[in-house]
């Protein structure tokens, strides 16, 4: 880049076609080190994501079922509970303390706003990890963010999730004998994970 900033520098004509020329390889290189860089956060972003997942699955020798990947997200969709806490603690002890952190919690009411409407709409992107051979490319991953562009996404929502429970119960009779047990049960899941945003809410608003 260095080289080409020289080369335009020399250039006397401006509306000549060298510095026209020149002009466009380097907005073209500009793009690309933009392109670069925007890959790399979502790469860290995405590392980071199935960092968290990978400890919960990484003993597992059976794929998960649709209904324990649905818990498994909600549990990760709670995981900034404990540090909400700490921070209302800190903020009620002392009123000099009062706006300390609030940034910090933004970033929080922000990230988890953005993410239960993934989850609740298109899907969060994530691997499917009802499926054995995706559990495993989890479980060999290295944790090097880069290397997270090797992975097949999909886009995992409540709606994926249901569709394939559904499916499985047709495919397999034994579950059908649970079917309203499991049902009960995530409605039941679903009233208190609305309980438990409410109350988040409520927490990052106070």
């Amino acid at each position: 880049m260095g080289n080409l900033a020289k080369e335009l520098a020399k250039c006397k004509h401006p509306n000549s076609r060298k510095t026209k020329a020149l002009a466009k390889k380097a907005k073209r290189m500009n793009n690309k080190h933009r392109n670069q860089f925007g890959h790399a956060i979502k790469s860290n972003i995405l590392g980071e994501k199935l960092s968290w997942f990978l400890p919960h699955v990484e003993d597992r020798t059976t794929p998960l079922t649709p209904r324990e990947f649905r818990q498994l997200i909600e549990t990760y969709l709670q995981r900034f509970d404990e540090e909400i806490e700490q921070i209302k603690l800190k903020q009620s002890i002392s009123k000099n303390r009062a706006n300390q952190h609030v940034s910090r919690l933004n970033v929080i009411k922000f990230t988890l706003e953005r993410e239960k409407d993934e989850f609740n709409g298109g899907g969060l992107e994530l691997l499917n990890l009802c499926d054995m051979e995706k559990l495993k490319s989890l479980q060999q991953w290295d944790g090097n963010a880069i290397n997270v562009q090797h992975f097949k996404l999909d886009l995992i929502s409540r709606h994926f999730l249901s569709k394939l429970e559904k499916e499985q119960k047709k495919s397999d009779p034994t579950l059908s004998s649970v079917q309203l047990t499991n049902d009960a049960q995530s409605a039941n899941d679903v009233e208190q994970e609305n309980v438990k945003e409410k109350k988040e809410e409520a927490m990052l608003c106070d």
